[in-house]
């Protein structure tokens, strides 16, 4: 009698110039560690959302994707259903793939971040500052939310309703002790560059967090720690929010 063949399932990741992903490395040897030889994780690099509609038809056996800069927010009004967690974000990471193509999204990036900075808070860590507006910034924004944090924002090109970059003084820096770098300043292969703050007003009570990874100590995490600040990257947010992607995209 002949064997019968596992069924091949597809992941992958949707986004733009995304070579360097900590997600395809990730999974792959995941899958190789528990031998999940019926799997495989694919980059989807698009210059365009509109492709995603062609990614969905043409690989058979696609179960999951994840989404990454420029796409996460962009991505929404593609999908058919939103959990109630990304539509409170308003911004998807993870998008699970029904049998009849149907797609629904999540957000596991919020998941990440919280069970990352939680272990790390202090009594006087009350109020934070996230650097930059994007889709990343949002479920940043969520979690501080669930952790009882106030926070503002902080642009290049701030509304009423945030902070520019020249507003960070001494002052702001006394009342903000968590700082939160969700731009890709600093990212592999330009990591000179970082957010432009006054390094100088980081202290001990402060804690600087990167969701950057790659390099594994940024510029801005650098020039933190110099100071006396508790640094994290972005790491272990991302193999939080991976596993949890895994389990949406399984159960």
């Amino acid at each position: 009698m002949a064997k019968k063949l596992k069924k091949q399932y597809k992941f992958g990741l949707v986004g733009r110039n995304i070579d360097y992903s900590f997600s395809k490395n990730y999974f792959t040897e995941k899958f190789t560690l528990f031998h999940f030889d019926n799997c495989e994780y694919l980059n989807f690099d698009i210059s365009k959302m509109e492709n995603l509609k062609e990614i969905i038809c043409n690989t058979k056996g696609l179960k999951g994707l994840n989404v990454t800069i420029p796409y996460k927010e962009e991505v929404i009004p593609f999908l058919d259903k939103l959990s109630k967690n990304a539509a409170k974000i308003g911004a998807v990471n993870t998008i699970k793939v029904s049998k009849n193509g149907k797609l629904k999204g999540y957000n596991t990036d919020y998941f990440g971040f919280k069970k990352v900075l939680k272990p790390l808070l202090k009594e006087h860590h009350k109020k934070a500052l996230i650097l930059g507006t994007g889709g990343a910034s949002k479920a940043v924004a969520y979690a501080l939310q669930k952790l009882k944090i106030e926070y503002d924002f902080v642009s290049r090109e701030p509304n009423e309703y945030q902070l520019s970059y020249k507003e960070l003084n001494a002052e702001i820096f006394k009342e903000y002790h968590v700082i939160i770098n969700t731009t890709p300043l600093g990212t592999f292969p330009n990591i000179e560059e970082s957010p432009a703050l006054d390094y100088s007003l980081f202290t001990k009570k402060h804690i600087a967090f990167d969701l950057v990874y790659n390099p594994e100590e940024t510029t801005f995490l650098r020039l933190a720690a110099a100071n006396k600040a508790v640094i994290k990257n972005g790491y272990e947010m991302l193999v939080f929010q991976a596993e949890k992607a895994w389990l949406i995209w399984n159960k």
